[in-house]
C-alpha cells in the first residue's frame, strides 16, 4: 500500500506579486524545502493572483520532478507542489 500522507504544508503567499518575482520566490522556496518536498514530508502551495505564475511556477516545477496541481480559489490561484508518486503495479 502507498502512503500518501503529508506532515506539513508550506504556505506561500504571493498575492500581488508578478513575474518574474513570482517564479523567483517559488523557486527559492523549493530549493529552500527541496529535501523535504522530495521525500513527501511537506508539500507547497503557492498562492498567487498573477496568471503567467500558473505557467511559469508549474513548468519550472516539473522539470525538476514534482508534481504540481493548479487550480482556482475564489479571486486566486493555488499551485501545489510536491512528491511525484510513480503509479505502483
Amino acid at each position: 500500500m502507498e502512503s500518501r500522507e503529508i506532515v506539513e504544508i508550506v504556505d506561500l503567499n504571493i498575492l500581488g506579486q508578478v513575474c518574474p518575482a513570482c517564479l523567483l520566490v517559488a523557486l527559492d522556496a523549493l530549493n529552500n524545502h527541496e529535501e523535504s518536498l522530495r521525500c513527501g514530508t511537506k508539500r507547497l502551495v503557492v498562492r498567487t493572483d498573477h496568471r503567467d505564475s500558473t505557467r511559469t511556477i508549474p513548468k519550472a516545477a516539473r522539470k525538476m520532478g514534482y508534481d504540481v496541481e493548479v487550480k482556482k480559489v475564489d479571486s486566486c490561484y493555488e499551485i501545489s507542489i510536491g512528491r511525484k508518486y510513480e503509479p505502483t503495479r
